[in-house]
Order: structure tokens, then sequence, then C-alpha cells
């Protein structure tokens, strides 16, 4: 099966914490100042990141150094 096209893979917090190299509870922190990447609520109530929207944000990061 080919791989997802990098605009729709999607990551979990977990995952996103470790790739920033940051904490659950920076991420929330982040998240709570609106400072965080966009986020996606599931229905659970789970939180997912756009690839896309982190590289964005991340981009967003260099620009504003």
């Amino acid at each position: 099966m080919p791989a997802a096209p990098t605009s729709r893979m999607m990551l979990t917090v977990p995952e996103l914490c470790d790739e920033l190299g940051i904490s659950r509870s920076t991420f929330y922190d982040w998240r709570q100042k609106r400072r965080a990447p966009r986020c996606i609520k599931l229905p659970n109530g789970d939180l997912r990141v756009r690839r896309t929207d982190l590289e964005i944000w991340l981009n967003e990061r260099e620009d504003a150094a």
C-alpha cells in the first residue's frame, strides 16, 4: 500500500512533542496561549496536528527569529 501523501499525515500529541523535543505540558501551555500549531480535535477529544500545519508553524517561527 502506498504511503499517504505528506499533506494527509497527522501527528498525535506524543509524536509532535517527541519531534519538537518538548514536554506535553509545554505543548498544552503553548496551546492555551494560542502559540501551538493548529490542531484538529477528534470526536473522542484526542488532538491531531497535520504535518503541513506543523511545517507552516515552524516556518513562521523561523521568520520571527
